[in-house]
């Protein structure tokens, strides 16, 4: 029998992919799906910061063929055909992607095909033929960039050797995404290099066609991004780095910034004298705090990226003492289990936290609770209750946040920490 799970964190693959899809600038997603799949998806992915959406189009604006019995019997891509002409006579959008729901997907309508007429007079459309039964939302960061490989992002393109392409930080999943990538890529660009985001500063499809230019690919996820790595490489001589987890205050993204100086052969006094202007920077903050925050035993709740980078940081730069870490995101390959374990066991001044993978929110409150010396959670909405029932203090600081509007701040690198510490003393 099937698993019933508790407030899943996230939708299924079609919301994924309309979650990074509207993070790109001018881009419109077109479904040919039932009429609840496009509120419901993007309700899923972007209703995480006060229920807003900084979407090119989202919720109901997203062209749909709002499939009903008709179309399950006789088809539905003659109406596919009439959606996508009407989205390109009234969006004036870069370009259009084509999303199959399940029912498009079990009926089998061939997207490809009327996609390909559209292409052929010259209009900019791809299809995505991904019904949403194949996977939770986290696959569909990697189904978008496998589809850019595939279909968009151009070949054998001159080499830049100071652009870097960044990934692993997932539109809406983080809720502090567009923040995290503005700071992580100011801290490169302190490096000499140029940085595709493709989530901000009004980069759009031409990034991601030329994207093939890059030097190297940074990817800030413990475990996503495996298969689109590999095809950059084999595809345009693209290598990529990982780095496990988001990079957040002075000893992680230093680690971060030797990587990424390594990697691509960095003159090691610059990246140490950045190293050491930011190290000014913070500690300088810092150094006013010293006091303002007691001691405390904590449990993260929250996706890898997240949870390592806040675990990393609070026990390593902090002096806070870990107590458990709950990995909320289904994670099936061991290996990818094994290395966040890893570097959630090597902390430099901390004993290591015991370690849940648990996406089902009855046994996430469950740990939880049962852990009897805490006197901090950090978690989403879903852990403030159990915070409530066990009477210690609560930041939310992972998806999903129902209750805060999320512009541009950001928990990552330098600066990114120092919000985080004023979060949690404003949460005392």
């Amino acid at each position: 029998m099937s698993e019933v799970v508790e407030n899943p964190r996230g939708g299924c693959v079609l919301a994924g992919i309309n979650s990074v899809l509207g993070a790109i600038d001018r881009v419109c997603p077109i479904y040919h799906a039932g009429p609840g799949c496009c509120m419901q998806s993007t309700a899923s992915d972007q209703g995480q910061s006060g229920n807003k959406s900084s979407c090119f189009v989202s919720s109901v604006s997203i062209p749909s063929t709002n499939m009903l019995e008709r179309e399950v019997v006789f088809g539905g891509t003659k109406k596919l055909e009439t959606t996508i002409q009407g989205a390109i006579d009234i969006i004036d959008a870069d370009a259009y992607f084509v999303l199959t729901g399940c029912t498009a997907g079990i009926i089998g309508d061939d997207i490809e095909r009327v996609t390909d007429q559209f292409k052929e007079e010259g209009h900019q459309v791809y299809p995505i033929d991904t019904p949403g039964f194949a996977g939770d939302s986290n696959l569909g960061y990697e189904v978008v960039w496998n589809t850019m490989i595939d279909q968009v992002i151009e070949d054998s393109i001159k080499k830049e050797e100071n652009l870097v392409n960044l990934f692993g930080i997932i539109p809406y999943h983080d809720p502090f995404w567009s923040g995290n990538l503005e700071e992580i890529s100011r801290l490169l660009k302190k490096l000499g290099l140029k940085v595709n985001t493709f989530f901000t500063e009004h980069q759009s499809m031409e990034h991601i066609r030329t994207s093939s230019q890059a030097a190297l690919n940074i990817i800030l996820h413990p475990w996503i991004f495996k298969g689109p790595a590999r095809k950059f490489e084999e595809r345009f001589a693209v290598p990529s780095i990982r780095y496990p987890g988001l990079p957040i205050g002075a000893s992680d993204t230093k680690r971060f910034l030797l990587m990424v100086g390594e990697a691509l052969n960095l003159d090691d006094r610059l990246v140490n004298q950045v190293i050491e202007e930011e190290d000014d920077y913070v500690y300088h903050y810092l150094a006013q705090s010293i006091g303002t925050l007691s001691w405390k035993r904590f449990a993260v709740a929250a996706d890898a990226g997240t949870a390592l980078g806040i675990t990393r940081y609070l026990a390593n730069d902090y002096s806070f003492t870990p107590v458990l870490v709950v990995i909320t995101e289904p994670i099936f390959r061991q290996e990818d289990k094994e290395r966040i374990i890893s570097e959630l066991t090597n902390l430099e001044y901390a004993k290591p936290p015991k370690v849940v993978f648990a996406s089902d929110q009855y046994e996430i409150n469950n740990v939880l609770m049962e852990e009897e010396d805490l006197s901090l959670i950090i978690g989403s909405s879903n852990e403030e209750e159990v915070s409530s029932l066990k009477e210690v203090q609560f930041i939310v600081a992972a998806f999903p946040i129902k209750d805060r509007l999320i512009f541009n701040r950001a928990y990552a690198g330098y600066r990114g920490s120092l919000t985080l510490i004023e979060d949690l003393y404003d949460n005392l």
